[in-house]
């Protein structure tokens, strides 16, 4: 028999990160397609204020990280619970998550995992979101704040393989985050409804049901 529970999954603090965090990563993107391809893409009028607002961006970004990894480590405490996958996630929950998202979630089949504040993420998204806030993101910031600051950094920038390898860096690490907020935004709707995902990161609270 099913019966459904009402759980507070996500705090207020890492919801405020959270879209703070995507308001920044948009912003980076847009911007940086501009700065990228400025013969093409016109959205913020000059070439200068394009890359002033990608600058703004990326320090807004760069803060909220650090208020993100201080959060789970100091306030929280459980960022390698919430984050890392365990044994069973790598020996059984990739492989039956995968296949509830390929193939068992287009046959009506429930969500083999559920939701709670201390096992917040399934197998696959702790994979992911492990790349993405502990490889990722630290790459595109340090990538960023080096290309912010070619002069004093110069030393360094000449010994990862100069100028032209960072930016190409860069940028396709930002590519990655282009695709990945695609992926999250279509893998966000994969609920019992379309917006069942989307609505504790506006209260908090998400209804979960139990067999």
């Amino acid at each position: 028999m099913q019966h459904e529970e009402q759980i507070y999954l996500t705090p207020m603090p890492v919801r405020i990160w959270h879209w703070l965090n995507a308001l920044g990563i948009v912003t980076l993107c847009i911007t940086g397609l501009q700065i990228r391809f400025p013969e093409y893409v016109n959205i913020f009028g000059t070439y200068k204020a394009a890359i002033r607002l990608h600058d703004t961006a990326g320090i807004t970004v760069s803060i909220s990280y650090f208020l993100w990894l201080f959060y789970y480590i100091f306030v929280g405490g459980n960022l390698l619970k919430v984050y890392f996958p365990n044994l069973d996630d790598i020996k059984h929950g990739l492989v039956v998550q995968a296949f509830f998202y390929f193939f068992n979630y287009f046959l009506g089949k429930p969500n083999p995992h559920t939701a709670t504040p201390d096992n917040k993420f399934n197998a696959v998204q702790k994979l992911s979101y492990l790349a993405i806030m502990l490889a990722l993101l630290p790459l595109v910031i340090v990538s960023g704040i080096l290309l912010m600051n070619v002069a004093p950094f110069r030393g360094w920038i000449t010994m990862i393989g100069g100028i032209k390898f960072l930016v190409g860096a860069h940028f396709l690490i930002a590519c990655s985050f282009v695709a990945f907020l695609f992926v999250h935004i279509y893998m966000a709707t994969m609920g019992h409804t379309p917006f069942a995902h989307f609505k504790p990161m506006w209260t908090g609270w998400e209804k979960v049901t139990h067999q």
